[in-house]
């Protein structure tokens, strides 16, 4: 029974180093995918974005800048930098996806021209743009949380 403790003992010891040494990276990848897919989407593909959709890259465009200085620094505080930043994210992206999905009316901070239950792209009957920025925010909570946790 003792052995089994340990050995858990030391592999969460391992996750938590990893976390320490690579999660500025780990988090780094998929903000810089959200930018620059949201980039390719509006410059690009031709997509207008919303106004929830700018508030979410207002969120997310920091997080590749503060994560990248934060990995090359290796500056422990970096979750206490990153997570307001991606939980605010969080909440601002599930609410466009479940709007987009018709869960919530249409906001009326939301532009007819632009209407943000808009879908333009619908991968796989369910994968909208904005469920894309709710899994890169995510991602990088988790990694933040895991991060704080080793530290």
């Amino acid at each position: 029974m003792d052995e089994m403790i340990t050995a858990a003992k030391e592999k969460m010891n391992k996750t938590l180093s990893f976390f320490q040494q690579y999660g500025p990276y780990l988090a780094l990848a998929p903000a810089l995918a959200a930018l620059l897919g949201s980039l390719y989407y509006s410059e690009i593909a031709g997509y207008l974005p919303c106004r929830l959709c700018w508030y979410q890259r207002i969120l997310m465009y920091p997080l590749v800048v503060v994560t990248l200085v934060g990995a090359l620094k290796r500056d422990e505080y970096l979750p206490t930098y990153v997570l307001p930043l991606s939980l605010i994210g969080m909440l601002v992206s599930g609410y466009h996806s479940l709007m987009e999905k018709g869960v919530f009316p249409p906001s009326a901070t939301c532009a007819a021209d632009v209407p943000c239950n808009l879908s333009y792209v619908n991968y796989l009957g369910f994968i909208t743009i904005a469920l894309m920025a709710f899994t890169a925010f995510t991602l990088i909570s988790l990694i933040m949380f895991g991060m704080w946790a080793a530290h």
